[in-house]
């Protein structure tokens, strides 16, 4: 098995020079046609190669969507780290950085509260995709066809009495996240979390990430942390001209 995954993987840079035909890949390898065509036809199914009409084989999109997916998200998360940093230490509360990945919300960074009472998320693990605010932007930004298919095929747990209960109050909740730019979580997924959200945009203005910043009741109330709304936005404006490359980095203080 391990030595099927070496010569799969090996067609890769092959093709990264230009198209190749099979006699080309099979030569390559130092296997026969029809071991090359058996790992060809694999790698064709999970779109990591394509066949065109002359019976070459070139890099697939599939492959292409990926590696730029995972740049962008790599990219992202360094650019706004410190920014993130600087927002936790001027208001002293958790923040994260979440991105939509393959009908998934995932967490990439989290920069901890200073106070006592912490909480349990965890970068790489999954968001309630129904209730919490950087899942609303994210998804808010989608093309309405989408929206509406993801909606439909969603559950809804009702985590609290103020989680979303079904699609259409889900499609409504994105409508007003679309129009007014920013999202909330009043309790939605724990009664004592409150949340505030703000979208990060790229260079052709489509919501790439989005940031939060979350806190307990028992430290500030839900409009306490509402007013902290601006400082959150702005410090994703921030990230987003920079990650666009509109504004500059700032030089560490």
């Amino acid at each position: 098995m391990s030595q099927t995954v070496d010569r799969a993987l090996s067609i890769l840079p092959l093709l990264a020079e230009g198209p190749a035909d099979l006699g080309q890949v099979a030569d390559r390898l130092g296997v026969h046609k029809s071991t090359a065509l058996r790992l060809l036809r694999t790698l064709h199914e999970h779109g990591m190669v394509y066949r065109q009409s002359d019976q070459r084989y070139r890099l697939g999109a599939r492959l292409i969507s990926l590696a730029q997916e995972a740049m962008e998200n790599l990219d992202i998360r360094e650019i706004a780290h410190p920014h993130l940093v600087r927002l936790n230490e001027s208001c002293g509360h958790t923040v994260h950085l979440a991105v939509y990945e393959e009908d998934e919300v995932l967490y990439i960074d989290k920069v901890e509260s200073r106070y006592p009472v912490r909480m349990y998320s965890r970068i790489g693990k999954p968001v309630a995709i129904t209730v919490a605010a950087v899942a609303k932007l994210l998804l808010a930004d989608l093309p309405e066809h989408e929206r509406r298919a993801l909606a439909d095929k969603l559950d809804y747990p009702m985590y609290t009495s103020r989680s979303t209960p079904n699609a259409p109050a889900f499609l409504r909740e994105l409508d007003k996240v679309r129009e007014q730019g920013w999202a909330t979580d009043l309790g939605g997924h724990e009664e004592s979390i409150n949340c505030v959200a703000a979208p990060i945009r790229g260079a052709d203005g489509k919501v790439v990430a989005a940031m939060s910043l979350s806190a307990p009741n028992v430290v500030v109330t839900a409009d306490e942390l509402l007013t902290l709304l601006p400082l959150v936005r702005r410090t994703a404006d921030e990230i987003s001209g920079e990650y666009s490359g509109k504004n500059p980095a700032k030089d560490p203080v």
